[in-house]
């Protein structure tokens, strides 16, 4: 696990999908964050105090935590010298961008000098092996989306709270780097060489016999063209029991693809459900979250109701109402 205290790296980002995997931290391992990184062009804040790297240090960080996208996940040349004076100021950097830290000689060389790490979240493991559809023993829940970045991780850490809160066994099982910097382990599924992506999601989730439950946090969406082929990856090899389908109503199109609409959910989880049953032919929805941060709470009540009377499933919103009624419908369609 990577360890904190952490300071979290906002940056001079100003749209909130950009600081997703800082705001999870912020979120999910709130007792390691101490402070945020920011730009006075930042519009952000995840409600931390606003630090430099020689305000963190003094205040007990250890890390600093390049927690944000960026374009194509490369190092952006203004975050260099930020990272240079963490590492003088005697701070390790972990960093979940595609380009890997060691590829700047500059970052390379100043962090020899001061002995500190450089953390790279996005190194797939060396001994991963393709794919072979074999049942294994054992309950897992995969999250799935009509895009990117719309509560799939969130649900997943949310329905395992659900559980343990439940007496249940479950375990959250990390795809992203979010997740794997939350849960301290995981495999960043994006880093894995195509072929291996169903290896993968089987080695991150293997046999067990305790009755439990893993829960798998999807990434991308079969309709999303730009990154189908991960979330096909992660249907074939979570050899899912039970999945929940993840959405976010105030999103007109795919994020950054604006000729790319939405798919309707029922359409959704058809091709899901279609592409699963190569591996899990009994594979079935328990459920349905939506992210209606963005919603009046009245309308996004009126449509969570309006989506259980037309899908017949438990419709959520993790933060506004909970886990309960997928937790309820997992119980009775899984006894024990």
């Amino acid at each position: 696990m990577v360890e904190g205290p952490f300071l979290l790296y906002l940056g001079d980002k100003s749209n909130p999908l950009d600081v997703k995997t800082s705001r999870g931290l912020a979120t999910f391992r709130s007792n390691d964050c101490i402070g945020e990184f920011r730009e006075d062009s930042c519009p952000l804040t995840l409600g931390l105090p606003r630090m430099d790297v020689t305000q963190a240090v003094a205040a007990g960080a250890r890390s600093l935590v390049l927690g944000i996208a960026t374009s194509g996940g490369r190092i952006e040349e203004a975050m260099v010298p930020h990272i240079l004076a963490a590492l003088d100021a005697d701070l390790d950097v972990v960093s979940g961008l595609h380009q890997r830290l060691d590829a700047d000689p500059r970052i390379v060389e100043r962090a020899k000098a001061n002995a500190r790490r450089l953390i790279d979240v996005r190194l797939a493991p060396r001994d991963l092996r393709v794919g072979t559809g074999q049942r294994r023993p054992g309950r897992r829940l995969l999250t799935v989306g009509t895009d990117c970045a719309v509560g799939k991780m969130y649900t997943s850490l949310a329905l395992v709270a659900g559980m343990h809160e439940r007496g249940m066994a479950a375990r959250f099982r990390a795809t992203g780097q979010t997740g794997v910097l939350i849960a301290g382990e995981g495999i960043v599924i994006d880093s894995v060489i195509a072929d291996f992506i169903s290896g993968a999601a089987e080695a991150l989730s293997p046999a067990r016999e305790d009755g439990g439950w893993d829960v798998i946090e999807g990434q991308g969406s079969l309709f999303n063209p730009s990154f189908a082929g991960v979330s096909l990856g992660l249907l074939h090899g979570a050899q899912p029991d039970a999945l929940v389908l993840c959405h976010d109503p105030s999103r007109p199109h795919m994020r950054g693809l604006a000729h790319m609409p939405v798919p309707d959910l029922a359409i959704c989880m058809a091709e899901n459900l279609r592409c699963v049953r190569l591996t899990s032919p009994e594979a079935q929805f328990v459920g349905v979250s939506i992210n209606g941060s963005q919603m009046d709470p009245a309308k996004a009540s009126d449509l969570r109701a309006r989506i259980e009377d037309e899908l017949g499933l438990p419709c959520i919103d993790p933060v506004a109402t909970g886990t309960g009624p997928i937790l309820e419908r997992i119980a009775a369609r899984f006894p024990s």
